[in-house]
């Protein structure tokens, strides 16, 4: 692992040295540009040429010249960074020791409305922060859970908040409720107990073999995080695998079990449509295989579904959230680190990790999919190729069979040929591909189906009004359209009516991580209180079900020549504004995206086309039913 490393000697050395004093945030903002593509901007260098020296002189004052700073060190499969780790020996057993230290040059704050885990710092806004020892003791469960090195020595790495511009009396209620054995705060007014900590903590030996032993580390899920992950998920008791799915399940458990007995390297490839209970084998996997000891993450290409399985799956515990990955976090892995790494919503796989973030020194074109096979033994795919919405997504089946193939690698392919989320109707999902020209055969008439109900409204009112009701009768239920309103920022904190038709008006979905007044953040757009007042759109509600499902046709597809044509000139989606983008592609990616719409219902889907061609189309295939 790439990192800016010096003893605190050598650093302290470094800046006296120096002609001025920002030679030292120059030296390590080329190191982090040449070696991570990150440019730090102006503030966060300023913050090293004061902070740095300070922890480093503190450690020579201790006698500790010895010990290794590494700086900026990025939590393993993750994008944080924490700001410096301590590498020595522990003064007590001489065993490795690691201390990871939060610099603030806060000089004052306070707790956000006595929440103990939140604090308000002055001329910083009036938006709460993360309590810095609550972060740092985040950093040191993170770091124990996934480097191999400490699996066994979970207490060799404990933490400090060091806020060394402030003084007690501006920073006093800070202290309450934050300290334990593995976690302390220290400011200005205690730096003589933070050079006191720091001699009992280490001894005054060099620290370099412990950081060399820290960044040559394997990464993977330690067998506690494993156990805590078990007994979340196994507990669970909706996890009922049925049929084709019990087999997929056990086919992934036999490849696993044959590549670790021949230490070798297979690949699963799980197919089903829309509620065919890809996600619940892929969270079944990984409660069994951490049961079972071997190191498993979960991996999807949609921060919308990551982050509900961090908040509902892993909800009470932060240890567990940190199984739940994106797939590109994998871009540095090492080979074969993990046993298992289950790619749900494979079809989210992108060509490459890059995207307009990545800096020019990370920009290597490796294939996405080399970087998740090449990640664990036994890669496991489960996708639906229908669910391909965005151009650059590569999660077919073809893709990844010619790829694995192509290194080696034994491919094993399960059909998943059951249908669960639309009520157990796989009769409703072949009449839906069959309407999108997505299966072979023309759109027939809906004949019905006792398990589903289809039905067609008149108008944007009728069909927010027959989806109020069945939330108003406790089920579950969700309006989405397809993508051709533009999609504003909110305007004075509150969200832009962006979807019309005639007079009928609403927002879409929040775009962002935050709330935004009464209306939940993206990811929880599908699930928490609130989202019913929104249109989703195809991004946010992707991978998820409720019992009710609105869709509104946009007229990006309509009915013209006796058959539904996509018009790409009315889509506002910014995906297929690209260059690159054929229209092919785009008549694709149009269809597949109202595939995903149409099928995420469990109980019924209403429907409405703001095109009258189009609406009089579907009232056709209806009518009889009706």
């Amino acid at each position: 692992m790439a990192v800016f490393r010096h003893s605190a000697e050598s650093l302290v050395q470094l800046v006296s040295e120096s002609v001025a004093e920002r030679v030292l945030s120059d030296v390590i903002a080329d190191y982090l540009r040449s070696t991570q593509g990150i440019s730090p901007g102006k503030g966060e260098r300023k913050s090293w040429d004061r902070s740095i020296p300070i922890l480093a002189r503190d450690l020579v004052e201790a006698g500790l010249g010895g010990v290794e700073m590494l700086i900026e060190y990025q939590l393993p499969l993750t994008s944080k960074r924490a700001d410096v780790i301590l590498a020595g020996r522990d003064r007590r057993t001489g065993a490795d020791s690691y201390l990871i230290v939060e610099l603030k040059q806060w000089s004052q704050a306070e707790l956000y409305e006595d929440d103990a885990e939140l604090v308000l710092v002055p001329g910083m806004g009036d938006r709460p922060k993360l309590h810095p020892v609550v972060q740092v003791r985040g950093y040191c469960e993170y770091l124990a859970d996934f480097v191999g090195a400490l699996e066994q020595h979970r207490n060799a790495v404990r933490g400090v908040a060091y806020l060394h511009n402030a003084s007690d009396p501006d920073i006093h209620d800070l202290y309450d409720h934050v300290e334990d054995e593995r976690t302390r705060l220290f400011s200005k007014t205690r730096r003589g107990q933070f050079v006191d900590y720091l001699k009992a903590q280490f001894a005054p030996e060099p620290g370099a073999a412990a950081a060399d032993r820290l960044l040559s580390s394997a990464i993977r899920p330690s067998k506690q995080l494993l156990k805590v992950a078990a007994g979340e998920i196994k507990k669970r008791d909706q996890f009922v695998l049925l049929a084709e799915q019990r087999l997929a399940y056990e086919m992934v458990l036999h490849a696993v079990e044959k590549a670790r007995a021949g230490n070798s390297k297979q690949v699963v490839i799980i197919t089903g449509g829309p509620g065919s209970g890809k996600s619940v084998i892929a969270l079944s996997l990984l409660g069994e295989l951490s049961d079972r000891g071997y190191s498993a993450l979960h991996a999807t290409g949609s921060r919308s579904f990551t982050e509900t399985m961090r908040r509902v799956v892993a909800k009470g515990s932060t240890r567990l959230k940190g199984m739940f990955k994106y797939f590109n976090n994998f871009m540095t892995a090492k080979s074969n680190e993990l046993d298992v790494l289950i790619c749900d919503e494979a079809h989210r796989i992108r060509e490459t990790s890059e995207n307009r973030f990545t800096k020019s020194a990370q920009r290597t074109g490796r294939p996405q999919l080399d970087e998740l096979i090449a990640a664990a033994r036994v890669p496991v795919f489960l996708l639906d190729e229908h669910q391909v919405v965005r151009p650059g997504e590569m999660g077919r089946v073809a893709d990844i069979t010619a790829y694995a193939e192509s290194l080696g690698l034994a491919v094993h392919r399960i059909d998943l040929d059951a249908q669960f989320r639309c009520g157990g109707s796989r009769k409703y999902e072949e009449w839906v591909l069959r309407l999108l020209g997505l299966d072979s055969g023309a759109p027939e008439p809906w004949t019905g189906d006792d398990h589903f109900a289809v039905s067609l409204t008149e108008s944007p009112y009728e069909l927010e009004a027959l989806l109020r009701s069945k939330l108003e009768a406790e089920f579950s239920a969700r309006m989405t359209a397809g993508f051709c309103w533009p999609w504003s920022a909110p305007a004075d904190d509150s969200l832009v009516a962006d979807v019309r038709v005639g007079d009928w008006a609403r927002p879409w979905n929040v775009k962002g991580d935050r709330a935004v007044g009464n209306a939940p953040a993206s990811a929880l757009w599908a699930t928490a209180d609130g989202g019913f007042e929104q249109v989703g759109c195809v991004y946010t509600a992707q991978g998820f079900e409720y019992d009710w499902n609105g869709v509104i046709f946009g007229p990006d597809l309509v009915y013209r020549d006796g058959k539904l044509v996509t018009v790409r000139s009315s889509s506002k989606d910014p995906a297929l504004m690209k260059k690159g983008v054929s229209d092919e592609q785009a008549d694709q990616l149009i269809r597949n995206t109202y595939k995903v719409l149409l099928t995420r219902g469990m109980m019924g889907t209403a429907l409405y086309s703001v095109d009258p061609a189009t609406q009089e189309f579907l009232a056709g295939l209806l009518e009889q039913r009706a």
